[in-house]
């Protein structure tokens, strides 16, 4: 089997994203409960107790929900950052010392033959931080939960066969909506989400011949919508003559298995 992956759940009520091998199975974040998790596990036809470790992005609790529970339930070794680590303990439980791994930022681990690669991104938690995945050629890029993409980000995650990319909210959407000011504020700040302008313009940059799909992530439930992030990032693409496969994510049904190549 080639690199395939699902994006389990996307959005502010819940994140995970699972990436595999014949080797190697990963699952990125745990923000649903356990029993959400397990469904969605079953949707996709995997069994969460083949799963190799779980990777944590940030602290927050749409990240994290069940990870305690699944890591617990699974004996599943969890890596993260030492300030994620310490931000999140109170909130997932005991974790068993054997199941408890450093994977710092800017950094490089090989899973198996899963090449993992970290990036730190500019959001609201203790240590937020993002991945690559490399196996035989190929490569997925994780990119969401970040206020803007840097230049350095952009180095790190360009030339992907495949991106899960942040498009986060409708500007007008989000400027005429029901938050209060203090949300707005946050979320359109550099420490909160990409937008979906800013989102087909930062993948305008990365994207290269080799690039066959984008799935758009994390999309807000208020201030967006599935059509109109997929015609504004395409709209965008599409001036600058690039013409790729744009599918949705959901924050509840996991999207199909897609072989990387």
């Amino acid at each position: 089997m080639s690199l395939c992956f699902s994006v389990l759940a996307s959005g502010s009520t819940g994140n995970a994203f699972y990436i595999a091998t014949d080797q190697e199975r990963l699952l990125v974040d745990a923000g649903l409960s356990g029993k959400q998790l397990d469904r969605l596990f079953r949707e996709v036809d995997v069994d969460p107790a083949s799963l190799d470790g779980i990777l944590v992005t940030h602290e927050h609790s749409d990240h994290i929900k069940g990870l305690g529970i699944i890591a617990r339930k699974y004996q599943l070794p969890i890596y993260a950052n030492d300030k994620t680590w310490r931000a999140m303990e109170d909130s997932i439980g005991s974790i068993a010392l054997d199941q408890k791994f450093h994977f710092g930022m800017e950094e490089v681990k090989s899973f198996g033959d899963i090449e993992v690669e970290s990036f730190g991104v500019s959001h609201d938690a203790a240590e937020p931080m993002f991945f690559t995945f490399r196996n035989e050629g190929k490569k997925v890029a994780l990119v969401t939960d970040l206020g803007y993409v840097s230049e350095r980000i952009k180095r790190t995650v360009e030339d992907a066969d495949a991106y899960i990319f942040e498009a986060n909210h409708d500007v007008g959407m989000l400027r005429m909506g029901r938050y209060p000011w203090n949300v707005k504020r946050r979320i359109l700040s550099d420490s909160g989400h990409v937008s979906n302008e800013d989102s087909g313009l930062a993948l305008s940059d990365l994207i290269t011949n080799r690039t066959n799909r984008i799935y758009l992530a994390h999309l807000s439930q208020d201030n967006n919508m599935k059509d109109l992030a997929r015609m504004s990032v395409d709209n965008i693409l599409q001036e600058r003559g690039i013409n790729l496969d744009i599918c949705d994510t959901d924050p509840k049904m996991p999207t199909k298995l897609y072989h990387v190549g």
